[in-house]
């Protein structure tokens, strides 16, 4: 195993592989992209020859047959996670998925069963948490600087609206902010709380140009201990993508907390200082310790059932937004 690389195929030509996802494994120390697939094999030999990737496949089971392939990366929408993680499993390949895993919790459970039976490891791509910063942050509130923790507020929303035929806006898809985007703010607090929450209540827009997707929302998610995470996810919304975390005796503030500038500040009655960092491409590290978990033996970073508990967290948003009423968790 020594010096080895994992050899990655990719399951599609979306935006998020082509400009961030197959960049950053192809930068990596312990990784190479072999193959890409695409229902359109005209497609799949043009992404492949743009980003140098030596074979393309006219289809997702051709990839999946190819026994050089160790493991896969999937980055297409979300309504179809769950059926090629499956048969990615059980064609004996390690599993990359974006996020959100699944569409519910129920689905995201049957793939982490499906992997945990083939004996292969299945992560979430959420490459932000890959970042030093997280860390960082974690150590200064255990440090007690920023005093005990009252609570944090999370954004993330973009404007997209007019690009009505972008898959976002497929309800039966999968599309809408709060699997997009409001996926981020709920999974940062329960990493920062270091607990699961307790409550969900969320306000939302469907909106009828777009499919009927939730277009905005906004919501409490209560944590054990009174605390509370309150957040706003949107695409179509000006853009923001920041954190907030208020103790008794300061704050951290994140302004690019899931893409961007990784600095943060540290605010307290002492003064204002600033964390800096060295640039780091997060979709490599995810890569990285995707790969040394498949190579070495390294824990995974997140467990996949993190990701079936954030999917109860956001199966919690939609049953609230849709009711109207407080959802609480088991």
């Amino acid at each position: 195993m020594i010096n080895r690389k994992l050899r990655w195929g990719v399951l599609g030509c979306a935006g998020i592989a082509i400009r961030s996802v197959i960049p950053g494994i192809q930068g990596s120390n312990n990784g190479e992209v072999v193959a890409i697939a695409s229902r359109s094999e005209e497609k799949a030999r043009e992404t492949a020859n743009a980003l140098g990737i030596p074979t393309s496949y006219g289809s997702y089971e051709a990839l999946l047959s190819d026994e050089t392939i160790d493991a896969v990366y999937i980055p297409l929408p979300n309504h179809l996670h769950k059926e090629w993680t499956i048969r990615a499993a059980e064609a004996g390949k390690h599993v990359l998925c974006e996020k959100p895993l699944a569409l519910d919790a129920a689905e995201a459970q049957e793939m982490v069963d499906a992997c945990e039976k083939a004996g292969v490891k299945l992560a979430e791509a959420f490459m932000y948490r890959h970042h030093p910063r997280y860390r960082k942050v974690l150590d200064v509130i255990a440090s007690g600087e920023i005093g005990q923790l009252r609570g944090m507020n999370g954004s993330f929303t973009f404007n997209n609206a007019a690009d009505h035929d972008n898959v976002r806006y497929r309800r039966d898809w999968g599309g809408g902010s709060i699997y997009d985007v409001g996926c981020y703010p709920i999974s940062a607090a329960r990493l920062i709380f270091g607990t699961e929450p307790i409550a969900v209540t969320v306000q939302g827009f469907r909106s009828p140009q777009h499919d009927h997707v939730d277009m905005m929302a906004s919501g409490l998610v209560e944590f054990p201990g009174d605390v509370a995470l309150t957040f706003d996810c949107g695409m179509w919304a000006a853009f923001r993508n920041r954190i907030e975390i208020l103790g008794t005796d300061g704050r951290i503030e994140l302004p690019s907390a899931f893409v961007g500038d990784p600095t943060f500040s540290v605010i307290t009655g002492d003064g204002e200082r600033q964390e800096t960092f060295e640039p780091l491409n997060t979709y490599t590290l995810q890569a990285e310790q995707f790969a040394r978990s498949v190579l070495d033996g390294e824990p995974l970073l997140f467990d996949p059932a993190d990701a079936v508990a954030n999917m109860r967290v956001i199966d919690a948003c939609f049953e609230s937004m849709d009711e109207h009423k407080r959802v609480e968790l088991g």
